[in-house]
């Protein structure tokens, strides 16, 4: 019985996922654990994002603490579910992006896998983009083979919508190798508007955003930006979306009340999203959302009314709990890379060609 763990802290930096899979012929999610980020480390990583004074110091001690974070969760879901490090045949880790730039060849994830497998006694493959990067891919997102293997279906149309800090679709379609790209901002710009005006550090079901009104003319200047009108592969980070991008666009306008940017902020992530998708997916049977945005709730009545004939729901319709899903998804690359099976897909990045991704670092 093949066991691995996931272990993923996503670009909205709320904390750490890790996931404990069962892989066989199918993937099977048998434990998960959660914890928050601690606040220094979100404000460190978060700095880490944009160029700074002695950034390589900072990151490296930075990537210390993440690696110690993730080493308490493992051994928390191992002391709960009853097993020790060698009923575990690897830890898959993401590691924290802080720069991703694949048009200037290079994407950075600090985790630092070889502390993670010294404290844990666990064999960790990490590093999982950079190969991807090096065939001249996009890197990201690396999400839509797994989504493939656990959504796929030969008589349905489907199309899977990661909303983390950012949004990335995975196209299903039957007979057709998978596509996927970025489609913009998920979560990330909403975040950071409402915990700069309330210090909240997210828009609970979306209440907030719907206490306001969508600004027509505020929407479209934030959808002239090129990357939306941009065709896939394509992937984005915090590099373009962040306030600074956001008060840029704010400042061709009179001021807005502060509940009424959330609306528009809001809408565009749904406009942004259901663009990308209705101009890439001719006939859409299901939309499956997952990660965090999956919970709010105005943001899914907004998707839902944008594809009326479509069914919209969280990826637990299909028995896989939203939040987990992409922990689990690089569990399963931890797999692909320790049996040799290419988990990139060139229709996706960009990449030259199939790869395995990931280096490893034995226990």
């Amino acid at each position: 019985m093949p066991l691995y763990l996931g272990v993923m802290s996503g670009t909205s930096l709320d904390g750490m996922d890790i996931a404990l899979i069962e892989q066989t012929d199918h993937t099977r999610l048998l434990a998960t654990h959660f914890l928050p980020m601690p606040a220094a480390l979100h404000s460190e990583l978060l700095e880490l994002c944009a160029p700074g004074p002695d950034e390589l110091a900072r990151a490296a001690v930075a990537e210390q603490h993440w690696v110690e974070l993730a080493a308490q969760g493992v051994d928390a879901l191992l002391q709960r579910q009853k097993l020790g490090p060698e009923s575990i045949r690897a830890i898959g880790s993401h590691g924290q992006t802080v720069r991703h730039e694949p048009a200037r060849g290079f994407t950075v994830q600090i985790g630092n896998p070889a502390l993670l497998a010294e404290l844990t006694g666990i064999c960790v493959v990490g590093d999982f983009r950079r190969r991807d990067v090096a065939a001249g891919g996009q890197g990201a997102p690396l999400v839509p083979a797994f989504h493939e293997a656990l959504f796929g279906a030969p008589d349905s149309h489907r199309a899977v919508l990661n909303l983390g800090g950012f949004s990335n679709l995975s196209l299903l379609e039957p007979g057709q190798p998978v596509r996927g790209f970025d489609c913009g901002p998920g979560n990330v710009l909403l975040d950071a508007w409402i915990h700069r005006h309330q210090g909240a550090s997210y828009d609970r079901d979306g209440a907030w955003a719907a206490s306001g009104r969508v600004q027509p003319a505020l929407l479209r200047a934030l959808l002239s930006d090129p990357f939306f009108s941009t065709q896939g592969p394509k992937s984005t980070g915090r590099e373009l979306f962040n306030l600074s991008w956001l008060d840029s666009q704010l400042s061709r306008f009179e001021p807005f009340a502060a509940q009424d940017v959330q609306a528009t902020l809001l809408e565009l992530t749904a406009t942004s999203t259901i663009n990308a998708l209705t101009e890439a997916m001719a006939r859409i049977d299901q939309l499956l959302v997952c990660g965090g945005g999956a919970h709010n709730s105005a943001l899914m009545t907004r998707l839902a009314a944008f594809l009326p004939h479509c069914v919209v729901s969280g990826t637990e319709s299909l028995g896989v709990p939203a939040d987990w899903v992409e922990a689990m998804a690089f569990a399963w690359l931890a797999h692909c890379c320790l049996e040799g099976i290419p988990a990139n897909r060139p229709s996706v990045t960009g990449a030259r060609g199939l790869r395995v991704l990931g280096a490893i670092y034995p226990a």
